[in-house]
């Protein structure tokens, strides 16, 4: 490791600056690991580090030996709870429909062609590029929402587009056309309410989102149909 570095690594511990730290350095210590098996008696030999300040550093680097496991394992945590993340947002959007796990049955993707899933793709890019768009001036008083509503007013700068002012919304913002009020995943939505309204549906283009005023008793009775038929629920585990 360069001597910087070493330095720099050294001045983060409390009570070492930086003409401490190239003492240290100088004087065999060019490495966080020598430092943390070094004793007391081999510090205060250096130049202007005292016993307290010694005994100081090392507590420091055996409280950080002790935190690494921790730090590492939390890390590791993370990572596989981000995996996960992605692992969903990608299912919700229709990109991964399988599993290796045993018992997972995977869920029904839409017919659809070569033109229609680009076109899926880019609506995709859009709606990541897209900005939020807020009501104007929605800061400046409690009760206005961040709902959005057009600018209007003689006087109003954000309707006449000037800058530093927040996206209006308007055409230039839509995704194609042909792919427009698709779900994510490719399917028409269509909403259901009882088993009958099951039977008008085509499973290949569109796929079902059962009505929130339906029971649970319906519910599960949709689910049963819906499976018999090979038709995707939206909004239920099947």
């Amino acid at each position: 490791m360069a001597k910087g570095d070493v330095v720099k690594e050294f001045t983060l511990l409390k009570g070492v600056g930086k003409a401490k730290a190239e003492l240290l350095h100088k004087n065999g210590f060019d490495s966080i690991e020598k430092l943390r098996n070094a004793t007391v008696e081999d510090l205060v030999k250096v130049k202007g580090i005292s016993v307290k300040n010694a005994k100081d550093i090392l507590n420091q680097l055996k409280d950080k030996r002790k935190e690494e496991p921790k730090k590492r394992k939390e890390k590791a945590e993370i990572k596989v709870k981000e995996t996960k993340k992605e692992v969903k947002e990608k299912k919700e959007d229709g990109e991964i429909v399988e599993e290796s796990e045993e018992g997972h049955k995977a869920k029904k993707k839409p017919d659809l062609s070569e033109g229609l899933k680009e076109k899926l793709l880019v609506r995709k890019q859009i709606k990541k590029r897209t900005p939020e768009f807020v009501r104007e001036e929605w800061f400046r008083y409690k009760r206005i929402s961040k709902s959005w509503r057009r600018p209007d007013g003689i006087s109003s700068k954000m309707r006449i587009n000037l800058k530093y002012r927040p996206s209006k919304a308007r055409v230039g913002f839509r995704g194609p056309k042909k792919v427009r009020g698709l779900h994510p995943s490719g399917f028409e939505e269509v909403m259901a309410y009882n088993v009958v309204d099951l039977e008008r549906v085509d499973p290949k283009k569109q796929a079902v989102r059962i009505g929130s005023t339906v029971g649970t008793k319906k519910r599960l009775e949709i689910a049963k149909r819906a499976e018999e038929l090979e038709i995707r629920i939206l909004n239920m585990k099947v």
